[in-house]
């Protein structure tokens, strides 16, 4: 090495140091250990095995999906039924409002599933032609995608459970109003309440 370079580092470690000094900055750790620039800096490439990961737990969540669909359906066809018998019963078309609601829901499931799959393809798609960087931001959709759809899933769960909640509201109403001559030895005294 020359003197111009040796007086070149020098100024160049001056320089960092002096501003390792000023501010504190993710350098000071990298001057400290070297070996960390290395893994921070570099970029974790998806494999094109990742996204592959996903189809068996999307192709799940879609039968569960398609599942949800045929019991609702069937529910709303028995509903169809009571409703043509009796379509002034309250319970009923509260019944099949909240079941319209969930059909919607599952629909809006269903799309954000099947949008992950394919955007899943597509990653691979993308990671098999060596185009990185549209890979990572396709792979990063696919991933909001199959979150979008787990959390309709679970505000669908929410409703269901308000469905079960009208059931059940129903027949304690027609116990109630239900009275037997074994009442009087079965009946809670209002002290053991």
């Amino acid at each position: 090495m020359d003197i111009n370079s040796i007086l070149i580092l020098e100024e160049l470690q001056k320089a960092k140091f002096g501003r390792l000094q000023e501010s504190l900055s993710f350098d000071l750790i990298y001057s400290i250990f070297p070996q960390l620039t290395g893994y921070i800096k570099k970029r974790i490439e998806l494999q094109i095995s990742t996204p592959a990961l996903l189809f068996s737990a999307i192709t799940l969540m879609m039968l569960a999906f398609t599942n949800r669909f045929l019991a609702v359906a069937s529910l709303i066809r028995g509903l169809h039924k009571k409703f043509l018998e009796n379509p002034e019963q309250e319970f009923i078309i509260e019944q099949i409002h909240n079941l319209k609601r969930r059909l919607s829901m599952i629909k809006y499931m269903q799309l954000c599933g099947v949008l992950s799959f394919f955007l899943c393809v597509v990653c691979m798609y993308l990671i098999f032609m060596e185009i990185q960087p549209a890979a990572d931001y396709v792979f990063i959709a696919s991933m909001l995608m199959l979150l979008v759809s787990l959390g309709i899933s679970l505000v669908e769960v929410f409703i269901s459970n308000q469905a079960l909640e009208l059931e059940l509201q129903d027949m304690e109403n027609i116990f109630e109003k239900r009275k037997s001559s074994l009442d009087f030895w079965f009946k809670k005294d209002k002290n053991d309440e």
